[in-house]
């Protein structure tokens, strides 16, 4: 299966710092392009355990002693790292984008390119799809939806046009959806608003920032002191949160500052954020929003 190549490949990896003899995580395996550069760096008794929800990336499983893949949500990174009999691991990697091929897959439906069924499940084994956003959310949540993950100004109108066409007929494509809210499609902004509209959609069908969250407080417990975060983020829902958690420890607010005015917390960013250059976006143009965010716990 095509998955492209692994964004960010070298950065994101030298991130880990590794160590031969680590135990490391990759918690977005895909492709498995990071997790093989993982693996060409640990020694014989380094150890590799990756994550991937979709049972597609179960196709590229590395046949390699060092390596496990689990077929779960990075949210239960803890529960299955204890499973597989470890408390500590030395680093973790983690790469949020949505992979080459569920976007190149027609009918997973999280393409603007395609008519497809609204679908947009990254575990296709949940019940909850984009159609049930869609179809069965009120006129508000569906607009909060818009509004929190897609930031469109008209959100309320997009939603009051939705519900309005669903009356007459269950959504069930992208085109059905196109439709709907074709008074928003300028022609020349159609794409962009319609990759908006996707990615609040597709944000709310898999919980990815609950996610994405619960993940970064369970990577706290699982690292040592000097343990490495490796993080590329793809949109500013994202890496505001890496970025607040690799600095603060906390996704809102500040940290509270003792009698000295000194604060504690769990990581230390290392370095500032990095982007690809012109040559790799020339290669992957699907890498041209990508930043890496790297830290250490303390």
């Amino acid at each position: 299966m095509d998955y492209h190549n692994a964004v960010l490949l070298h950065p994101t990896v030298d991130g880990l710092n590794i160590k031969p003899d680590g135990v490391y995580v990759d918690v977005t395996f895909g492709g498995g392009g990071h997790s093989r550069e993982i693996l060409n760096r640990l020694g014989p008794n380094g150890k590799l355990i990756a994550f991937d929800q979709d049972k597609d990336a179960l196709e590229n499983a590395i046949d390699d002693p060092r390596f496990v893949l689990v077929n779960e949500n990075f949210r239960f990174l803890k529960r299955f790292l204890r499973f597989h009999g470890h408390k500590q691991v030395d680093g973790i990697l983690a790469d949020f984008g949505v992979s080459s091929h569920q976007f190149d897959v027609a009918e997973r439906g999280f393409s603007t390119r395609f008519e497809a069924e609204l679908d947009m499940r990254m575990d296709q084994g949940s019940a909850f799809s984009a159609y049930d956003v869609v179809n069965n959310y009120d006129e508000a949540q569906l607009a909060s939806v818009l509004f929190q993950y897609g930031e469109l100004r008209a959100s309320k109108g997009m939603s009051r046009v939705i519900c309005e066409a669903r009356k007459i007929t269950p959504i069930k494509t992208s085109d059905q959806l196109k439709e709907a809210i074709a008074r928003f499609l300028p022609k020349h902004r159609e794409h962009k608003i319609l990759a908006q509209i996707y990615q609040a959609i597709r944000i709310e069908v898999n919980q990815e920032l609950e996610v994405i969250k619960e993940f970064l407080n369970q990577s706290i417990e699982v690292l040592p002191p000097g343990g490495r975060l490796s993080v590329i983020s793809y949109h500013s829902l994202e890496d505001r949160l890496v970025k607040r958690f690799m600095r603060n420890g906390m996704f809102d607010g500040e940290p509270e500052k003792d009698m000295f005015g000194r604060v504690e917390v769990p990581m230390k960013p290392i370095g500032k954020f990095i982007i690809p250059d012109a040559a790799e976006i020339k290669e992957n143009n699907r890498a041209r929003s990508a930043k890496l965010r790297v830290a250490k716990k303390l």
